[in-house]
């Protein structure tokens, strides 16, 4: 009797390239991370890097694309909670899935995409554009839940879905900058639970949840 031994697919240089950006980005920021290091990090020769991108920055535009991709997997896709039937109830699991994620140190937990365009925003278009497009994409994905809440229950002010979402996003991409200026998530944390409770008390019949 024989047996068959399964390997799980190799990942591609283009690939690990993007992971290796994702990582040093996060962690030294988009400037200071050179194409020698992202190569050295993926294990790739620079040959195979210049083979998949011209250049760090369409590298940059890549991985911003990428990372929308598995945000939408890791964030809106796999957790249970997004099959929360009740849609306020299914936000603010969102918003706690957020708070669970501020763990560790902030290169874990920060935004690559949000990271990147501190840098280049006026130095780069394509960075700033790709940027945008990956920061755009979450809030008009969450948008679309706190509308279903909306049509559910009453929200004070007349507060649009699309506007509380970019709030949301505002939240959190500044407690990424806490969290690095102060080398820990405490205070981070603390805002995503202000944004939390300022989320319960737009809804009319959230302050008991």
């Amino acid at each position: 009797m024989s047996s068959r031994v399964t390997h799980a697919p190799r990942q591609s240089a283009r690939s690990k390239l993007i992971d290796a950006a994702h990582m040093l980005v996060r962690k030294q920021g988009y400037a200071a991370t050179s194409v020698d290091e992202i190569c050295a990090a993926a294990g790739v020769s620079k040959g195979a890097f210049f083979h998949h991108f011209a250049s760090k920055e369409e590298l940059g535009v890549a991985a911003a694309e990428q990372w929308t991709a598995r945000a939408d997997e890791l964030i809106f896709t796999l957790p249970p909670w997004v099959r929360i039937e009740d849609p306020l109830e299914r936000l603010l699991a969102h918003i706690d899935f957020r708070l669970f994620m501020l763990e560790g140190p902030p290169e874990g937990f920060t935004c690559f995409v949000g990271t990147m365009v501190q840098e280049s925003f006026a130095s780069s278009e394509a960075l700033r554009h790709a940027s945008e497009a990956s920061i755009s994409a979450y809030c008009e994905r969450l948008a679309v839940d706190i509308e279903a809440a909306i049509a559910r229950y009453r929200i004070r002010d007349g507060v649009s879905a699309i506007s509380l979402a970019w709030h949301v996003q505002a939240v959190l991409q500044g407690a990424f900058v806490i969290a690095k200026a102060r080398n820990s998530p405490r205070e981070a944390r603390d805002s995503v639970l202000h944004l939390k409770r300022y989320i319960k008390m737009l809804f009319d019949g959230g302050e008991n949840r």
